[in-house]
C-alpha cells in the first residue's frame, strides 16, 4: 500500500489557522525549510513531530491521514477522464499537484463540472413539465456535511440538555417526546392512516399526524425530528453558514441538520459511542438497545467523529436497486465516485441478492487501499396492496486496520477474503474483471478475433 502523504493535509490546516510557515517551524522546533520539504511530502513526519503537530493544530491524529485531500484527487481523477471533454489522459502527478497546491481551484473545477452536467442534461431536453430547468442541489447538501466531517457539536448539546431533562431510559424515550410535545408545546400526537404522508404536522391545530404504517421506531424519530423542528431550529439555521447557493439546498441542508439533532436525542452522543464499543458495532444489538432502526443506527455511527472522542471512521451509502446513491458520508476516506455508476463488484451491489441478511466483504481499491465492508438490505412499508416497499441497501464500512473493532470482521481470513474493485470501470485498469461494463479510458482496447477472453474487454496495459 502506498505511503500515505500528509505534507498537503499539513499545508492545509496550517493555512486555515493562518500560520505562515515560519511561524508553524518555530512553534515544531525546526526550520522553516525543513517544513517546506515536509509540506511538499519530500521528508518524512516522525512519530514525535506528528503529536505535536496535532497539539498546536488543535486536531486529532487522524485528521492528518489526508482523507479529505484524497477523497478531492479521486474526484477530479473521475472528473478529467470524462472522454466527453475530450482530454488527454492526465498524469496523477498533476492531479496530486492541483489538489495540494491549489485546493481552491480544484474544488473550482468540480464546481465547473457540475454546472456543465446540469447543462448538458438541460441540453438534452430534461426539464420539468413546467419548463424550469432541473437543478439538484443534493451535491451542494452533500458537500456541507462532508466538509464538516458530519458532526455538529451544537446540536449534540442541544440533544444532551434535552435528554437530561427527560432523564427516562431508552425504552421510554418515545413517550417521553411525546410527553414533552403535549405539555411544553401543546402539540398532540396521533397515530392513524395517513394518505400520501408519513408525518403531517398542522401547526394551527399543534396536531402531529403519523402513518400508522410506521414501525415503532419510524415513529420515534418523526416525534424526535419534530421536537427538534420546534427546539432546535435556531441552532440548525446558526450552522447554514455560507449560504447555500438556492432555497432547495438550504432546505435540503436544514432538514438534515435537523434529522441530525434528531439522532443525537434518540442515541446520545456519548452512551451511543460507549454501546458502539462495547457491542462491537454489531448494528443490530446497537439498534435493540436504543429502541432505533437499523438504518438509523448505520448514520449514527458514521457521524461519530467529534475531537477528543472519535468512534471508528466509517462510511455510510445508501443506495436503490437502480443504483441510485441518495445518502452518502465518508469518515473513512472511502472514495466514493461522484458522478457516474461504482464498481459492479463492490458490496451495496450484490446485497440485493440476499435481502435481510448481512454481506460482508473485505474490497481493495487499486491503489492498495483495503476496507471491511458490511451491507444490507431494508425496505420501508408499501401504501397499499400490490404497490411494491421501497427496498435500499445500507452500506458501510472501514479501514482494514480497524476490522479488530467490528464484529462483522470476526472470522475472515484478510488476505484470503480481498476482493478487488474499483472507483467505477472507466478508471480501474484491472484487467481480469469479468463484471466490467466499460474499457478503461487511458488504456486502447486490444481486439483479437481468434480469441474470446473470460474478461468482456481486452486491453492494453
Amino acid at each position: 500500500m502506498a505511503r500515505p502523504l500528509i505534507g498537503r493535509t499539513i499545508r492545509r490546516l496550517r493555512q486555515d489557522q493562518r500560520l505562515t510557515q515560519q511561524a508553524l517551524a518555530a512553534r515544531l522546533g525546526i526550520s522553516a525549510s525543513y517544513l517546506n520539504l515536509i509540506e511538499h511530502d519530500q521528508r518524512g513526519v516522525t512519530a514525535a513531530l506528528l503529536i505535536k503537530l496535532g497539539h498546536i493544530l488543535q486536531v486529532d491524529l487522524a485528521v492528518l491521514s489526508g482523507a479529505q485531500e484524497h477523497q478531492l484527487e479521486n474526484s477530479l481523477r473521475e472528473v478529467l477522464a470524462d472522454p466527453l471533454l475530450g482530454l488527454e489522459a492526465t498524469p496523477d502527478e498533476e492531479i496530486q499537484a492541483l489538489a495540494g497546491s491549489a485546493p481552491n481551484a480544484a474544488r473550482a473545477v468540480l464546481a465547473l463540472y457540475r454546472a456543465l452536467r446540469v447543462a448538458r442534461e438541460d441540453a438534452s431536453g430534461i426539464a420539468l413539465p413546467s419548463g424550469r430547468r432541473i437543478l439538484l442541489p443534493t451535491e451542494e447538501a452533500r458537500d456541507f456535511f462532508q466538509d464538516r466531517a458530519n458532526v455538529f457539536p451544537s446540536l449534540e448539546q442541544v440533544a444532551d440538555t434535552i435528554g437530561a431533562e427527560l432523564a427516562v431510559a431508552p425504552a421510554e424515550l418515545n413517550h417521553a417526546i411525546a410527553e414533552r410535545l403535549r405539555h411544553r408545546h401543546h402539540v398532540r400526537v396521533r397515530v392513524g392512516p395517513l394518505e400520501g404522508s408519513l408525518r403531517r404536522f398542522d401547526p394551527s391545530s399543534r396536531l402531529l399526524e403519523l402513518s400508522e404504517s410506521l414501525p415503532r421506531e419510524s415513529r420515534g424519530f418523526q416525534m424526535a425530528f419534530q421536537l427538534m423542528l420546534l427546539e432546535a431550529r435556531e441552532a440548525a439555521e446558526a450552522l447554514l453558514q455560507p449560504v447555500p447557493s438556492s432555497a432547495e439546498a438550504a432546505s435540503l441542508i436544514r432538514l438534515g441538520l435537523l434529522n441530525y439533532a434528531a439522532a443525537a436525542l434518540l442515541m446520545p452522543y456519548d452512551a451511543f459511542l460507549a454501546a458502539a464499543r462495547a457491542l462491537r458495532h454489531d448494528l443490530d444489538l446497537l439498534a435493540a438497545r436504543f429502541g432505533v432502526s437499523f438504518e438509523q443506527v448505520a448514520h449514527r455511527l458514521s457521524t461519530l467523529q467529534r475531537e477528543g472522542a472519535r468512534g471508528v471512521p466509517f462510511f455510510f451509502l445508501r443506495a436503490d436497486p437502480a443504483g441510485n446513491v441518495d445518502k452518502r458520508f465518508s469518515a473513512a476516506g472511502f472514495p466514493f465516485a461522484r458522478f457516474g455508476g461504482s464498481c459492479p463488484r463492490w458490496i451495496p451491489h450484490t446485497a440485493f441478492a440476499t435481502p435481510g441478511s448481512m454481506r460482508v466483504q473485505v474490497a481493495e481499491l487499486p491503489d492498495g487501499a483495503t476496507f471491511l465492508c458490511f451491507a444490507r438490505t431494508v425496505a420501508g412499508p408499501a401504501m397499499r396492496w400490490g404497490e411494491p416497499p421501497p427496498v435500499h441497501v445500507i452500506a458501510m464500512g472501514c479501514d482494514i486496520a480497524r476490522a479488530a473493532e467490528v464484529a462483522y470482521g470476526d472470522g475472515l481470513d484478510h488476505q484470503q477474503a480481498r476482493i478487488g474493485i474499483g472507483l467505477s470501470c472507466r478508471l480501474c485498469d484491472r484487467a481480469d474483471c469479468r463484471s466490467r461494463a466499460f474499457p478503461p479510458l487511458e488504456h486502447r482496447l486490444n481486439l483479437d478475433p481468434h480469441e474470446e477472453s473470460t474478461a468482456p474487454w481486452r486491453f492494453s496495459k
